[in-house]
Parts: C-alpha cells; structure tokens; sequence
C-alpha cells in the first residue's frame, strides 16, 4: 500500500469508531487517533473510552476477528470483574465488538498512562507469573494455543512463494521444512503433549505479556488480551531470554507455579519465529514489517531448526 492508501485506511477506521460511538450515546466530538500500526486506536474524547479498530488482517479474517474479540472482552472483563489490574472493557457500551464499515471493533475504558515510564522487561517477566495465576480461575473455555496461529503461518508462507522479494527462496524452503515439524505441535492439545507429556497447561495471555504490561496512574496495568489462548506458560515468556525466564522461574516458584520448561521454550521460540517470517505476508498492507522484521529473519537463521524438534 502507498502511504495515501495507508492514510486513507485510518481515515476510515477513524471515522468508523466515531461514527458507532456515537451511535452508543457517546460524546465523541474531539475523537483522535493515539495508535496506528496493526491497528488504529482512537480516543473518543471527551468520553473516557479507546476503540482499537484492527486493520491489517490475513484474508481469511472475517468472522474469526469478532470470535476472537469476543474472547478477548470477556477475559479482560472477568479480570477486572475479580479486581486484577488490567485495563478493562469500557463499562460505558456492552462488552460486544462492534461491526462498523467493514471494521469489527472493541471499546475499552480510557486510561491516562504514564508514557515517561521506561519498561522493565526483566520486572515485568516476574510480573507474568502474577497474571498467569489469575487466569487459572478463568472459567470460560479457551481453544488450545490458538494464539500460533496455524493458519496464519501456513497461508503466509504459501503467500511468500509469490514473493521471493520479501523472503529469499532459501528461507522460505527452510521455513516450510520447519513448520512442517512444528505445525503438530501446535495445532492440536493433543500434538503437543505427545510430544511433550506431562506438562501442565492452563489459560495465557497468549500475546507477549512482559510487553503489554502498561503504567497506569495507580500502578502496573495488564493489556492487549486479543491472543489469549489455553496452553503452556512458556507461550508468554518466548524471546525474552535467560534474565526474563529467571525472574519468572523466581516469582512462579513463590506463587506455587512450576518452573519453565527449557525444551518447551525451545519450541515456542521457534514457532514464534515461524510466525514472524509469515508475517512477512501481511507487508503489502503494512510496508514498515521488511525492515522492522529483518532482525527478527537474521536471528532466525542462525536458530537450531526447529527448535531442535526434528533431528
């Protein structure tokens, strides 16, 4: 997309979340637009509520969005229900996405963050356990590790094919070698605990928790629940490294949680690798992924195949 497309899009999300807050009686005379990236968020101001209004999708995305918005607004509601710290869904309209000019969207309680805060991902790893004990209260079903996303990867590489401009044939004959031996792994409970028997699974955040962890003005808020999955809980500390899995390994082990697995985190480092090489497929909405990516495919290449799973 040119960046006057780009422009174009959130131009109509903007007025798409402005048009259906005020179809929900809100004020939304000074609405603007805080975030633009895969999604565009907007502040309804003067009314306390954020829309995030999703806009780089894969083709296959309608009517999956709203299931999964759905799941997202009821366990970020019960959390705030039972009084954990997160950001909740604005109790201003019904904890229901909103279908608007082709958008499905959410509305959130507006929160004033302190954007001065500097993350501290190490802190914020120990605070992962915290939440994971919250969320195995949580009493509505959630699908087996939906946050890998299979289709996703499988329909982006297939899309990379088409493309050897934004992922090198070589690459891509070895992401799909790779995602052969992972995609069992994933795409079933059953497929991960024949490999990996034994090991305790329970609801997760499902999207990078360290990362989506905010600074509110009473203290750390959890947010971004749009990936929340039931699965292992090495799904939420992939990437961070030794540091953030010792101050998890710490804080789990006061809370009567059990330690990472390193063979588990082995392998969902290297299916969250698969999925960053897909989203290579999604560049042709979201230009910024070929260079933001890059690291991302050089630290891939020099990964154990795999994640050692495979020989």
């Amino acid at each position: 997309m040119t960046p006057d497309q780009m422009s174009a899009r959130t131009s109509r999300a903007l007025a798409a979340a402005v048009a259906a807050g005020r179809d929900l009686g809100l004020d939304v005379s000074d609405a603007r637009v805080v975030y633009d990236v895969f999604s565009v968020v907007v502040h309804l101001a003067p009314s306390p509520v954020v829309v995030r209004v999703p806009t780089v999708l894969p083709p296959y995305d309608a009517g999956y969005r709203a299931a999964r918005q759905r799941q997202e607004l009821a366990v970020a509601g019960w959390l705030a229900d039972q009084g954990h710290p997160v950001i909740p869904p604005s109790p201003l309209v019904p904890r229901e996405p909103v279908l608007r000019d082709g958008f499905s969207m959410t509305f959130w309680q507006f929160v004033e963050l302190d954007q001065s805060a500097e993350p501290d991902f190490v802190r914020q790893a120990g605070l992962v356990a915290d939440l994971h004990v919250a969320l195995r209260s949580y009493p509505g079903e959630l699908p087996f590790l939906s946050a890998a996303e299979p289709r996703f990867v499988t329909e982006g590489l297939a899309a990379l094919e088409a493309r050897p401009d934004l992922l090198e044939p070589a690459d891509l004959d070895r992401a799909r070698r790779e995602w052969e031996v992972l995609e069992p792994v994933v795409a079933s409970r059953a497929g991960f605990e024949a490999v990996f028997p034994g090991i305790g699974l329970q609801p997760v955040h499902g999207d990078a928790p360290a990362a989506n962890i905010v600074s509110g003005p009473d203290g750390v808020l959890y947010s971004d629940f749009e990936l929340t999955t039931f699965g292992p809980v090495e799904w939420d500390l992939a990437a961070l490294g030794p540091e953030c899995e010792a101050a998890y390994d710490e804080a789990a082990g006061r809370l009567g949680l059990r330690r990472l697995d390193q063979d588990v985190l082995r392998v969902v480092n290297a299916v969250g690798m698969s999925r960053a090489v897909a989203c290579l497929a999604l560049a042709p909405q979201l230009p910024l992924l070929v260079d933001a990516l890059k690291p991302a495919v050089e630290q891939w290449r020099s990964m154990p195949f795999a994640g050692g799973l495979g020989g």
